[in-house]
């Protein structure tokens, strides 16, 4: 996942002023004038963002932070305002998938101080000692989240984790492209798809897909049903142009293939700049899941973790995410503050169903578990289907 695109929302903003413009001239309800202050009372001058204040502000020591996160996840301004209010110099590692993420910090040496494992990796991560559990006094900001984010089954009590974005995997359709639209995972490998289609690059959530198509647990540990699986699988690589879990949106929105799998937040995006593609979940069920913050054993600079996760989803800059990064966000004090202080960007995100799953495919909804060892099996039926 890098998940920044100001240019795609610049174009959406300014698509919506001029559909404002043009409903005052029509008659329409025009922009109040608060809402135009509390859009601009947060740039300076010159159209810069001005910084918040963080609220509390934490002691810290350190003079440098190093975090290692998904690409495209964080808003450049969350990282400049960070440093320019501590103090604290942030070095960004970046990685898209989360079995790089395992493999890096499994291999010892690593010097990261805050890491965003996805919920299914975390209890693995937990059982290999990787993870320091947190000291929740130390997190004020959990105090603006919505309890269905909080206490889930990877870690009860969220003694290791705090959420940071949630969302889906599911099927995304160019309509105008498409004649006969998918409405389930199996109907990916149609043979009028070859070719046309773009992945995500994760052997969890593309072979998950594949064992719904079969009738069995996307979590499934059994030798035979994995290699069911497998040829399965081999038989939708023809149709797959390209396996992308950096940038997937990227080849939809060129043209470059038509219909694929992807997250929530690079449907958004790839729909506000091509309003064809359609987000479809799949009536085996979509995939649900969670990206969290959690520190790894041995963080150097513990004290800038804590102060990075309270500053950057403090609502005043966490409400961003909805705008460059727009996944499920799991604060209910920044959706709160985005639909008093930016409602274009709220009613935007409120009225998709993208970022607004439905109650219905959240009810028929799939996560992804820990698969202890069968780990490395899933691994290695990925890696032969793709011809590595």
């Amino acid at each position: 996942m890098i998940r920044k695109f100001p240019t795609l929302w610049t174009l959406f903003s300014v698509s919506m002023v001029v559909a404002l413009l043009l409903g005052a001239c029509g008659g329409g309800t025009p922009s109040t004038d608060s809402a135009d202050v509390a859009e601009a009372s947060e740039d300076g001058a010159e159209g810069e963002f001005v910084c918040p204040e963080p609220n509390p502000k934490l002691e810290v020591t350190s003079t440098e932070f190093n975090l290692f996160v998904w690409t495209e996840y964080i808003p450049q301004d969350a990282i400049d305002c960070f440093e320019e209010v501590y103090g604290i110099s942030v070095n960004r590692d970046e990685y898209s998938s989360n079995e790089e993420l395992y493999a890096k910090l499994n291999a010892g040496g690593a010097t990261y101080d805050l890491v965003q494992p996805t919920d299914y990796i975390v209890p693995l991560m937990i059982r290999q000692g990787l993870l320091e559990k947190l000291d929740k006094k130390k997190l004020p900001v959990l105090a603006g989240f919505d309890p269905n984010y909080l206490n889930l089954p990877f870690d009860p009590n969220n003694e290791y984790t705090i959420p940071y974005q949630a969302g889906t995997d599911a099927i995304v359709v160019n309509t105008d492209a498409v004649q006969t639209l998918p409405t389930k995972w199996a109907d990916l490998w149609n043979p009028d798809y070859a070719g046309r289609l773009v992945s995500l690059d994760d052997s969890r959530v593309i072979i998950g897909a594949t064992l719904l198509t079969l009738g069995y647990d996307l979590n499934s540990t059994d030798a035979a049903q994995l290699e069911e699986a497998k040829a399965k699988l081999a038989e939708l690589v023809p149709n797959i142009k390209l396996f992308d879990s950096d940038s997937p949106k990227t080849a939809l929105i060129a043209g470059d293939v038509d219909l694929g799998i992807t997250w929530t937040g690079e449907a958004f995006l790839a729909q506000q700049e091509t309003p064809a593609i359609q987000y479809v979940y799949p009536e085996e069920g979509a995939i649900l899941w969670q990206d969290n913050y959690t520190i790894p054993v041995g963080a150097a600079h513990t004290d800038a973790a804590y102060a990075w996760m309270n500053y950057s989803m403090q609502p005043e800059l966490f409400w961003q995410m909805l705008r460059e990064f727009p996944y499920t966000n799991p604060s209910t004090a920044t959706l709160e503050f985005a639909k008093a202080n930016h409602p274009e960007l709220h009613e935007a995100y409120i009225n998709s169903n993208i970022t607004n799953t439905p109650a219905e495919a959240l009810a028929n909804g799939k996560r992804l578990q820990d698969i202890g060892e069968a780990a490395p099996l899933y691994d290695r039926v990925f890696t032969e289907v793709k011809g590595e």
